[in-house]
């Protein structure tokens, strides 16, 4: 008999798994780090005391990785999951067989008695500021439901289950110690320590209220009773509406995901020093099962001009000035340039390791703490920063004086540079390539140097650089652009790269130009999977990685831009729409789309995916109040 041989099937998205998809998660914040609480009720990724520390429930990584549940005994599936409008506040609604509750979640914000030592600031505080709690109470509001309290911390990305002890006689509160932390769970139900998990029950009746809490504050200081747990949560609320009243929220359809948006980009950010991670989360994979995993729990200086761009234009400017000063602190390298990314507190030094005992999502391994490409050299960074100054100065008036040597120092790194190869926007670990938005980012670096050296009064150096602005330009339009007219993804192939949409949003050629027409199309046609688009075909580019990836949302959102910025509306609104309707149930987006299954991939909830959707959010509602006095 013929032996037959089994073919190797790349693992499906959807495939049957253990894992929840990343999508049904939901995402807390206080602005110091971030939790992702899955449908079940349990908390599966939580970092403490900031977004950059090891996790205490990872279970998002390794089913073994600890986790902490709050709901109904024996049930999975809740009847319904929603914020409280306008914050980053978790309800959740479920049926049990002897009536329904509700559970309300949250990372708890109020106002600011002492100085923080937990996480110390570097910018001045604000009058509310992280509590350094995890809040959690249960209301049956109907009959009588059995309650479940587990609490499994296995600190250190999975290393060190935690060693718990009963504080008093009462049997309220437990301190679970490990890896150098101690945490405290406090609760009116009676808890009982069995091994390295806290378990609780307790049958809720109708109109009744129960709470726990979980806290890294100084002192493990957290609620006492139900009342304290209410009132921290109501103060949390107060918090996020009071800060998204202050944004500017266009009366349009797209006022609710902008809304979201907004929250989690605010929830994204370290209030300590300004900085922005660009994800919650470490190594949810690009692939399924593959080896795309990346530790995005960062700040990456070509996010800047994005986050500077949608905070302003929602009239935040508070988070902007921060996010400036941030930039500003910054150390360089030798040369004056700024790295492409650096720690939330402002650290160079990002080293990568692997964590080989953890399984990764759905298998998806290595997972890695730190990112290798911290070194790499990409040549946009230098227009990512410039760009965000001169948006800056342009809102504020005023260019300050600590920012003036940044952008003499990335001028003239870009200068010096933008004949160079280098890795590329999107980090690839191939040989370097003259990848053209790099050039782009580049011009851009020279052209915003220019405006702001005539706004500070240096015409001749404004001259200077804007001389080098048209070099770079002429060198692109020159050996970038293919015998289509498109734009190519670097110099040496005709493969097309959605990173070259940044020359429509960036303003290098007007939308009515034909190559630009003809680059916007081309993507739309060519790079895209069921109509959304893709970084690059990976079969045609280096990146030092195998196996495929889904689309990106920020690209498909480049995209809606893209095909706004050349009159194409109605096909910008048609993306647009198709694009709002792949959001997560809670209205959030990972990195990636999988076309095939729906499914998102990549890391969760991704900053630059809600960037991207305000940007062209706010470009399809211009040109709708155009349209209305024309």
């Amino acid at each position: 008999m013929t032996e037959m041989k089994a073919e190797s099937v790349a693992q499906s998205a959807a495939a049957p798994s253990p894992f929840t998809p990343i999508a049904e998660y939901a995402f807390l914040s206080n602005c110091h780090t971030g939790a992702l609480v899955a449908p079940d009720g349990s908390i599966g990724w939580l970092c403490v005391p900031r977004f950059d520390a090891p996790s205490v429930f990872g279970t998002l990584l390794d089913r073994g990785g600890g986790f902490f549940r709050l709901g109904p005994f024996g049930l999975n599936f809740p009847a319904a999951r929603h914020y409280e409008p306008g914050t980053n506040t978790l309800l959740t609604t479920w049926q049990a067989p002897g009536g329904w509750i509700v559970v309300r979640d949250a990372l708890t914000m109020g106002p600011r008695r002492v100085e923080d030592t937990v996480t110390p600031h570097t910018r001045p505080p604000t009058d509310d500021d992280a509590e350094h709690v995890l809040v959690r109470t249960v209301q049956c509001i109907e009959g009588s439901v059995e309650i479940e309290l587990v609490c499994e911390p296995v600190l250190d990305y999975g290393r060190t289950p935690g060693e718990w002890s009963l504080v008093g006689t009462d049997r309220h509160t437990a301190d679970v110690t490990g890896a150098g932390q101690t945490l405290r769970l406090r609760s009116d139900m009676a808890l009982g320590v069995e091994a390295n998990t806290v378990r609780a029950r307790h049958v809720l009746e109708g109109g009744e209220e129960l709470f726990c809490a979980l806290s890294w504050a100084q002192d493990l200081e957290g609620p006492e009773d139900v009342a304290a747990a209410n009132a921290q949560l109501d103060a949390t609320t107060r918090f996020w509406r009071s800060w998204l009243s202050r944004a500017r929220m266009p009366d349009h359809e797209f006022r609710g995901p902008i809304r979201r948006s907004a929250l989690a980009i605010k929830g994204l950010t370290f209030m300590p020093t300004g900085a922005t991670v660009a994800a919650l989360t470490t190594s949810l994979p690009e692939t399924p099962g593959g080896q795309r995993n990346w530790d995005y729990r960062y700040t990456w200086i070509r996010d800047s001009t994005f986050t500077l761009q949608a905070l302003h234009w929602m009239n935040l400017d508070w988070e902007a000035d921060e996010y400036m000063q941030f930039i500003g602190d910054l150390d360089r390298n030798e040369d004056g340039s700024l790295q492409i990314m650096y720690g939330i507190d402002g650290r160079r030094d990002l080293t990568e390791s692997t964590r080989d005992d953890l399984t990764g999502y759905a298998g998806a391994r290595p997972v890695r703490v730190g990112n290798g490409a911290f070194d790499q050299r990409q040549n946009d960074v230098y227009g990512a920063a410039l760009d965000s100054i001169l948006l800056h100065t342009r809102r504020s008036q005023r260019l300050p004086r600590r920012l003036w040597p940044i952008v003499e120092s990335q001028a003239e790194c870009a200068r010096k540079v933008w004949r160079e190869p280098d890795q590329g926007i999107w980090e690839a670990r191939g040989a370097p390539q003259n990848y053209v938005s790099s050039k782009l980012m580049c011009w851009v670096a020279m052209d915003r140097a220019a405006k702001l050296g005539r706004m500070r009064g240096d015409d001749e150096r404004a001259a200077d650089w804007a001389g080098i602005a048209d070099e770079i330009k002429a060198d692109i339009l020159e050996h970038g652009v293919d015998s289509r007219g498109v734009l190519r993804q670097h110099y040496d192939t005709d493969a097309l790269d959605a990173s070259t949409l940044l020359a429509a949003l960036f303003g290098f050629l007007p939308g009515d130009d034909e190559r630009m027409r003809a680059t916007v199309l081309a993507i739309a046609e060519e790079l895209t999977d069921a109509g959304f688009v893709l970084r690059y075909r990976t079969g045609e580019t280096d990146d030092g990685m195998s196996g495929k990836e889904g689309t990106f949302v920020i690209c498909s959102f480049w995209l809606v831009s893209a095909l706004s910025i050349i009159g194409e509306r109605q096909r910008a609104r048609d993306l647009m729409e198709r694009l709002l309707r792949i959001a997560s149930p809670l209205g959030l987006y990972a990195e990636e789309f999988d076309a095939d299954t729906g499914r998102h991939l990549g890391n969760f909830p991704q900053a630059f995916s809600h960037l991207a959707l305000i940007e062209a959010a706010a470009r399809i509602i211009l040109a709708d109040r155009l349209a209305e006095i024309t």
